[in-house]
């Protein structure tokens, strides 16, 4: 061979061969359960898992993880088709920041789980991995039934309850935010993980969610009942507020995850993040010098106080159907993020109930696990009482969220606007904190109201007056002139006393001035920060 010349190159090997069975087995994954499954899964009125993901997502944000599992059908050694697994999660981004997304695929199998070398999502999966390694927000979009009883035959044995356990599901309620929104009917597992969360959301009419179904309970129970009786969005939400809020379609409910999350820090690490604003921080609403009656008995609309205060149009708000004598929202002022807690003298004069008890525990954990400070705007008389309250133990309830709020690390503001009584008024202040309390004009406060305190303390004097009732109102008229806020102005027993008109720039410089202490908190607080 001459100096200078080439040797034969060997023909370049072709891997088309493998490349289009890449593409065939990712065409099959797309087609989810066939064209018939998916048929009557919009018959129902449902989108798929695919169609979920893409509508939430940022547009071309999804990168899928584990999209070939499945169970591949052969004749000899050729692939004739695969049957993917009943669950679809990855990476995507939503508002320009990474989650960790996933759900069941309802048209295979129902969504019920799948066993493989490693699990892709559910309890202990990858989607969860994945969150708790990157620090980002995890997104479970719920529409399956869990585990059945076929398992045991494939198997050949049963296993004990929790083989794929909560550990990681637990544990990730300290360190990122967890989104559940329940889709379609869940059960079992899928039921369990929606009730681990920070925050939760089902579909009216389209989603159930409960411990088992119907034919469970009338094998058990002998009672006949309906999806929608046992689990749909009128009992979980409204009567037990076992998920947070409801949504009238898919669409909406994908909206009220993404307007959540824009609240949320990516992870405990991070403080919550500031928007841009060009509400004034020094807006002064006429309206709030008139909102609270002069007559204390009349109520007043206490959303509407909240909206005068916050920055326009922030508004969030928490179970808004359940434990309505508390209004629970994330808003923010200045445009940082804060979580607001307001008594609703709308219900019960304001009064704590055991469902507003339950609602504020979860609220105040929630705010201190991700660094949101807290205001309160409080008009309480103090826990509901009577016969029925006590029965369903809202003293107990109502002393966990007292708890719960010594226990809060993040600055809290009490801002009186009417009545803050008892152990109720107590578990509005920040006592293990600065302590930092402003009152309205209108406020009043005290271990007991004096209507009511007046009868139980001077009942001789009262029963021996020649006018019982006519002493009972003098004694009520020379407490009520002590018990003025500017009497305990004068001792320094309240910071201070503002026009209602200057709540919103008070605070703002308050919570403006405290983001430097929020930087010094960061870190996932003892145990697990939020219980569900």
């Amino acid at each position: 061979m001459s100096a200078g010349a080439r040797e034969p190159q060997a023909p370049a090997e072709s891997w088309a061969d493998e490349l289009g069975e890449l593409r065939f087995r990712r065409e099959q994954a797309e087609a989810l359960g066939g064209p018939e499954a998916v048929a009557r899964h919009h018959e129902r009125g449902r989108l798929t898992v695919r169609e979920r993901i893409r509508g939430l997502a940022d547009a071309d944000s999804f990168t899928e993880v584990g999209s070939l599992t499945g169970q591949g059908r052969y004749e000899g050694e050729k692939l004739l088709g695969v049957t993917p697994a009943p669950y679809v999660m990855g990476l995507a981004k939503i508002g320009g920041r990474p989650v960790a997304i996933g759900g069941e695929d309802f048209t295979v199998r129902g969504g019920t789980s799948w066993s493989g070398d490693r699990k892709k999502g559910g309890q202990g999966g990858f989607v969860e991995d994945l969150a708790r390694a990157y620090r980002i927000p995890l997104v479970n979009l719920i529409d399956g039934a869990g585990g059945s009883v076929t398992s045991i035959q494939r198997r050949g044995h049963s296993v004990f309850p929790g083989v794929h356990g909560f550990e990681q599901s637990v544990a990730l309620l300290g360190e990122v935010p967890v989104v559940c929104a329940v889709m379609g009917t869940a059960a079992g597992g899928p039921a369990g993980r929606a009730i681990l969360a920070h925050w939760s959301v089902m579909v009216k009419d389209t989603a159930q969610v409960f411990a088992a179904g119907p034919p469970v309970v009338e094998r058990s129970l002998g009672q006949k009942i309906t999806k929608e009786e046992l689990g749909g969005a009128q009992l979980a939400v409204d009567l037990a507020g076992t998920i947070d809020n409801a949504a009238e379609s898919e669409e909406r409910c994908f909206e009220m995850i993404r307007r959540y999350l824009s609240y949320m820090p990516a992870n405990v690490w991070e403080l919550p993040p500031v928007v841009e604003t060009d509400d004034s921080t020094e807006r002064r609403e006429e309206e709030l010098a008139r909102i609270v009656p002069k007559d204390r008995r009349k109520p007043y609309n206490m959303r509407r106080l909240i909206q005068l205060v916050v920055d326009r149009g922030s508004i969030f708000e928490i179970q808004p159907s359940f434990g309505k004598s508390v209004i629970t929202c994330l808003a923010r002022m200045n445009g940082k993020v804060v979580g607001i807690v307001a008594n609703n003298p709308m219900v019960y004069a304001g009064a704590l109930d055991v469902r507003g008890a339950r609602k504020q525990t979860h609220f105040v954990e929630l705010c201190d696990c991700f660094h949101i400070p807290i205001v309160f705007l409080v008009d309480v008389p103090g826990f509901m009482v009577g016969r029925d309250a006590e029965a369903a133990a809202t003293l107990r309830e109502g002393m966990r969220s007292v708890y719960v709020g010594l226990q809060a690390s993040v600055p809290m503001y009490t801002v009186v606007i009417r009545k803050c009584y008892g152990m109720a008024g107590m578990g509005a202040t920040d006592k293990n904190g600065l302590d930092f309390k402003i009152a309205w004009p209108s406020a009043e406060w005290g271990s007991l109201p004096i209507e009511g305190g007046v009868a139980a303390a001077f009942r001789r004097e009262i029963e021996m007056a020649a006018d019982p009732k006519a002493r009972e109102r003098e004694l009520e008229a020379e407490l009520r002139a002590q018990a003025s806020p500017f009497r305990t102005a004068e001792a320094f027993g309240v910071e201070e006393i503002v026009d209602p008109r200057e709540t919103r720039p008070y605070l703002c410089r308050f919570i403006d001035a405290a983001q430097a202490r929020l930087r010094t908190t960061l870190g996932p607080k003892p145990k697990y920060g939020v219980r569900p």
